[in-house]
């Protein structure tokens, strides 16, 4: 004979329990929060004797931290980084998008690599997931939390945003950008520059939405290259697109022929 059992009490349980949080791959509960994020720390001009102590420490934790993201990804095959807002929500135009872009290149070969977090992040991770396809989410430590979201298969923690940057440019070969703040502008830029200098292959960087990016590329034509600050070339760097068809197709015809994908599957 059965008997009804009381989950009150355990849901109160739950409910009082401490918010997690993370420490770089690590997520506590009983731990105190530390003050501020590892990157904080890193950058700080401390005085004393201290400071030559930590920092040779803190080389080991770095290290630690690469030799962990190139033994998860070194396996992927290929991939495409997704950028864009945290800030989205579902159902808008910028989650469809994402999402739609993201499960027509699972569909075509590429797995796909977010920031792991809420928004265009999310989206794409579950267009890609739903799609079939592998979807990395490579989240950060920040003084908020924010966590992986629930479509991230394969997902690793950084204390460290340059070595969360490397993985990023590492495991990639395109890059599809959403609207999106600083965040955004930083990951867009730093993968320009890295094309630019030659750094990487030359490889895609698709700019989705035309009426949020054409004012930020107009500015780099009519400052930027008026000035002598670039060249001519560099403004051919990106394809600016609307239709998540088009961004597929402008990875596809830019991705080197090893990557393994094949024509457009939409």
């Amino acid at each position: 004979m059965s008997a009804d059992v009381d989950t009150s009490a355990a849901d109160d349980d739950d409910r009082s329990r401490p918010r997690p949080h993370r420490r770089g791959p690590l997520e506590l509960r009983t731990d105190p929060e530390p003050h501020g994020t590892a990157d904080e720390h890193l950058l700080q001009n401390a005085d004393g004797e201290d400071f030559t102590h930590q920092d040779p420490w803190r080389v080991l934790r770095i290290q630690g931290e690469f030799v962990e993201g190139f033994g998860a990804l070194a396996g992927l095959g290929p991939a495409v980084s997704m950028f864009g807002s945290a800030r989205v929500d579902p159902g808008s135009r910028e989650y469809e998008l994402a999402e739609q872009i993201a499960s027509r290149l699972a569909r075509n070969g590429f797995a796909v690599i977010t920031g792991g977090g809420p928004g265009t992040m999310e989206a794409a991770n579950k267009g890609a997931c739903e799609a079939g396809g592998r979807s990395v989410g490579l989240g950060i430590e920040l003084p908020f939390e924010q966590g992986l979201n629930a479509w991230v298969d394969l997902g690793v923690n950084f204390r460290y945003f340059f070595a969360r940057k490397t993985m990023f440019v590492k495991y990639a070969r395109g890059f599809v950008v959403l609207p999106g703040g600083f965040g955004t502008l930083d990951e867009l830029f730093e993968a320009l520059t890295l094309v630019q200098t030659r750094k990487v292959t030359r490889f895609p960087v698709v700019l989705v939405g035309t009426a949020f990016w054409a004012p930020l590329w107009d500015w780099a034509r009519t400052t930027l290259l008026a000035e002598g600050m670039i060249a001519a070339e560099d403004l051919d760097l990106v394809s600016l697109v609307d239709d998540p068809d088009d961004a597929v197709a402008a990875v596809l015809r830019d991705t080197d022929p090893y990557s393994g994908a094949g024509s457009v599957d939409v």
